[in-house]
């Protein structure tokens, strides 16, 4: 089973993944499910109603994160797919769950995530990893606070440089 990492109070900690990844075609086994945005969309939607488990909900590259808009209802993880590690589009999938869509749930990096996007992560709304390349907690800690200054606003709420320098 692959290392889940959270983020909890400003730290990191390793966790039990609950989620069992469905494919479209398989039957709902019950308990914490993670299944693809197509399938959510499809009716089989339903599966947040009266389930034993949560529902997770998997977002790949191409998927369309606004398709989401008014539906989170009931969804409690949303996993988004990294096929490549220079494969940026699932940051704004984070983001846009954070600020547009206003998710509160767990945001899941999933697939070739590596940790020198630790700090990009966390600033774009992800509070959740699955790390290909082996980190622990302690190193994804140090990867995810390695800059002190940051240049722009994002989901995180860090004040960038040109702010503190205003004094706010």
């Amino acid at each position: 089973m692959p290392t889940l990492i959270k983020a909890d109070a400003g730290g990191f900690v390793t966790v039990e993944d609950t989620f069992t990844v469905l494919e479209d075609d398989a039957p709902d086994p019950g308990g914490d499910v993670i299944v693809s945005l197509a399938r959510f969309l499809s009716g089989d939607g339903d599966l947040a109603a009266g389930r034993s488990g949560r529902l997770g909900v998997r977002l790949a590259p191409e998927d369309d994160v606004e398709a989401l808009e008014g539906r989170l209802e009931g969804v409690s993880t949303v996993a988004v797919e990294f096929p490549k590690f220079r494969d940026g589009r699932g940051f704004t999938a984070a983001r846009l769950l954070r600020t547009r869509l206003g998710f509160r749930g767990e945001v899941r990096a999933v697939g070739d995530v590596l940790r020198d996007q630790a700090g990009f992560m966390v600033r774009c709304g992800f509070d959740a990893f699955i790390p290909a390349d082996g980190a622990g907690p302690a190193e994804w800690a140090e990867a995810a606070g390695r800059h002190r200054h940051v240049y722009q606003r994002a989901a995180d709420g860090r004040a960038p440089a040109f702010a503190e320098r205003q004094g706010g």
